[in-house]
C-alpha cells in the first residue's frame, strides 16, 4: 500500500455503520448517516417497520425471479410476487428516494448491504417449510437469483448517485453455523448437515466474481459476520476486498484456547498482509451512559493492541482499519444510535492521528 495514495476507495481513518438504524424514517435515518460520515456513509436499514425491511425479507425483496410471502414460521418461498414482495420493495424505493435527496452529489464511497446467499439460505424456506440451506439445489438458484437481484440494484444505486463509488457488504451471520451444521430443521430436533468448506467458498466466490462480471468491474465486496468463529481465511479466498466483525468476538478478546487464538491471529494476519481492509467493531451499539463514548482512544485500543500483537506495520493500521459499531443499531434510541455513529468517526480520526 502506497504512503502517498489511500489503497482503498474510502481512505485513511475512515468509519462507518454496519447497517441498520432505529426508526421508520428513511430521510431522517439517510440524514443522520450522509451527516455523520464523509469518506464512507452507507444506505440505512430500517427494521422496525415491519416485515420486509428485516433483514432476510429485504434482500429477498431484491431476489430475481424468486418471491417470498410471510409465514408464522418466517419467511417461505412463493409461486408469485405477492403483497409481502410488494412491500419489501416499496421500501427499498423509499430508501434509495432518500438516499438521493442525501446523496445524490456524493462523490465518495458508498455502502450498501445485502444479506449473503448462506444466511439467506439458511432463513429462507421452500414451500415444505424446511429451509433451502437443506437443498443443494435450491441453494444454487437462490444464489443465482441473488446475483441477479444485486446486479440490478447496484445499478439503481449508480444511477441515483452517479459519482459515488459503490461498496457491497454481504451479510452473513449463520455462516459460522452453516459450516459447523448448528442450523436446526423446520421441527428443531435435526441439525441440516455442515456445508463443505470448499462449497461455501467457491458460491461465495462465483457472486462475487459474478457481480464484477456484471458491469460492476473493481467492485468492492466487504462481508459482515458479528458471531463467533468468522472464517476469516475462507472469506478471503472467497474475493473479499474487506472483513467485518465484531471485535469482540476474536478468539483472543474471549480468552479462547491458545491454539484458537493463534489459528485466528494467522488468518487476520494474512488477510492484512493480502491487502484486505479489517472493519472492525469495537463501538458497542447498546450504550446507556455517555461516558462510555468520551474516550475514542480507548475504543481503539484492542485494535492497537491486536495489531502490536500480529506484528503488522503501525503505517497499515489506518490503511487496513475501518471503525465501525459492533452490530447494527436498530436497537438502539436515535440519539444513542446518532452518538455511536459520531463516536466511530472519533475513533477512526485516533487511528488516523497517532498510528502507532
Amino acid at each position: 500500500m502506497s504512503e502517498t495514495e489511500p489503497y482503498f476507495p474510502w481512505g485513511r481513518g475512515a468509519a462507518t455503520g454496519v447497517g441498520s438504524m432505529p426508526g421508520d424514517d428513511a430521510r431522517e435515518a439517510a440524514k443522520a448517516v450522509l451527516g455523520t460520515f464523509e469518506a464512507l456513509p452507507h444506505l440505512p436499514e430500517l427494521p422496525a417497520r415491519g416485515p420486509g425491511a428485516d433483514m432476510p425479507g429485504r434482500t429477498a425483496g431484491l431476489l430475481a425471479e424468486l418471491y417470498v410471502q410471510a409465514e408464522p414460521s418466517g419467511w417461505r418461498l412463493a409461486d408469485r410476487p405477492g403483497r409481502d414482495t410488494r412491500r419489501a420493495r416499496s421500501w427499498i424505493g423509499e430508501d434509495l428516494d432518500a438516499l438521493e435527496e442525501f446523496a445524490g452529489e456524493h462523490t465518495g464511497a458508498l455502502k450498501i448491504q445485502a444479506v449473503g446467499p448462506w444466511t439467506l439460505a439458511a432463513a429462507l424456506q421452500r414451500r415444505n417449510g424446511e429451509a433451502m440451506l437443506g437443498d443443494a439445489g435450491a441453494c444454487r438458484d437462490l444464489a443465482a437469483s441473488l446475483r441477479e437481484g444485486l446486479a440490478a440494484h447496484l445499478a439503481e444505486v449508480a444511477r441515483r448517485v452517479p459519482h459515488a463509488r459503490l461498496v457491497l457488504q454481504l451479510d452473513e451471520p449463520s455462516l459460522p453455523r452453516v459450516l459447523a451444521g448448528r442450523v436446526p430443521t423446520a421441527s428443531g430436533y435435526r441439525r441440516y448437515a455442515p456445508v463443505e468448506d470448499t462449497v461455501a467458498e467457491s458460491t461465495l466466490r462465483d457472486l462475487v466474481s459474478g457481480l464484477a462480471a456484471d458491469a460492476h468491474a473493481n467492485l468492492p465486496v466487504l462481508f459482515h459476520c458479528c458471531a463467533p468463529g468468522m472464517p476469516f481465511g475462507l472469506l478471503r479466498r472467497a474475493g473479499a476486498t474487506g472483513l467485518s466483525f465484531d471485535a469482540a468476538q476474536l478468539a483472543g478478546e474471549r480468552g479462547a484456547a491458545d491454539e484458537a487464538r493463534e489459528a485466528e491471529d494467522t488468518a487476520l494476519g494474512e488477510a492484512v498482509e493480502g491487502g484486505l481492509a479489517l472493519f472492525a467493531g469495537v463501538v458497542p451499539g447498546a450504550v446507556s451512559d455517555a461516558a462510555e463514548l468520551s474516550d475514542p482512544a480507548s475504543s481503539v485500543s484492542g485494535v492497537r493492541s491486536l495489531w502490536r500483537r500480529l506484528g503488522l506495520a503501525p503505517g497499515l493500521l489506518s490503511e487496513s482499519v475501518v471503525v465501525t459499531p459492533a452490530c447494527g443499531l436498530a436497537g438502539s434510541a436515535p440519539a444513542a444510535a446518532r452518538a455511536v455513529l459520531a463516536h466511530c468517526v472519533r475513533a477512526a480520526g485516533s487511528l488516523a492521528d497517532d498510528p502507532e
